[in-house]
């Protein structure tokens, strides 16, 4: 399986063991707006879910790892390829760090980093893109300083406690293509 190594931190695949922390996540309803999660997930499907993690990108479209901090086995975040598409060589990516103490100090950062060149130099993707809440200026702020540029805003896109919210389109093109 694969491990990412930075220099504070390692992504690393999702193991059984993360069941509690995969289950917070999934059921944190002031994240699914991010996730897309209308219902809240058993920890029966979690469970399958995480039973079937060792499938690899092509076989799932998803690379979905863990990050942690290197003095540490215990996740504090998440980051994933999605819809990976190898005939255009391009897959979405999204992150979350679960509590606010592991924010703005650069773990999401180096996790970016270390998966923008995962997707760059193994899959040989030639881009990355992100759908980004047009409110969450720290994510704007990340993907942004890796070069990603918006290419679109998609009006209205996601219904949020009643309100409909813009959701903006950022994409990385890998350069040495």
């Amino acid at each position: 399986m694969i491990t990412l190594k930075g220099q504070n931190i390692y992504l690393r695949a999702i193991e059984p063991e993360d069941l509690e922390f995969v289950y917070a996540i999934e059921n944190d309803e002031s994240i699914w707006n991010v996730s897309n999660t209308q219902t809240p997930y058993s920890r029966f499907l979690i469970r399958q879910y995480l039973e079937n993690a060792h499938q690899d990108i092509y076989e799932a479209k998803q690379l979905r790892l863990a990050i942690c901090q290197n003095d540490n086995f215990s996740a504090i975040g998440l980051i994933d390829l999605f819809d990976y598409d190898p005939r255009n060589n391009r897959a979405g990516i999204g992150i979350l760090i679960q509590n606010k103490e592991n924010r703005g100090n650069g773990n999401g950062s180096e996790a970016l980093q270390l998966l923008i060149s995962y997707a760059f130099t193994h899959l040989n993707l030639h881009q990355l893109y992100a759908n980004i809440d047009g409110n969450n200026e720290a994510s704007l702020k990340l993907f942004t300083n890796f070069g990603f540029q918006l290419i679109g805003t998609k009006k209205q896109w996601n219904l949020v406690n009643g309100q409909y919210l813009d959701e903006s389109l950022f994409q990385l093109i890998n350069q040495s293509f």
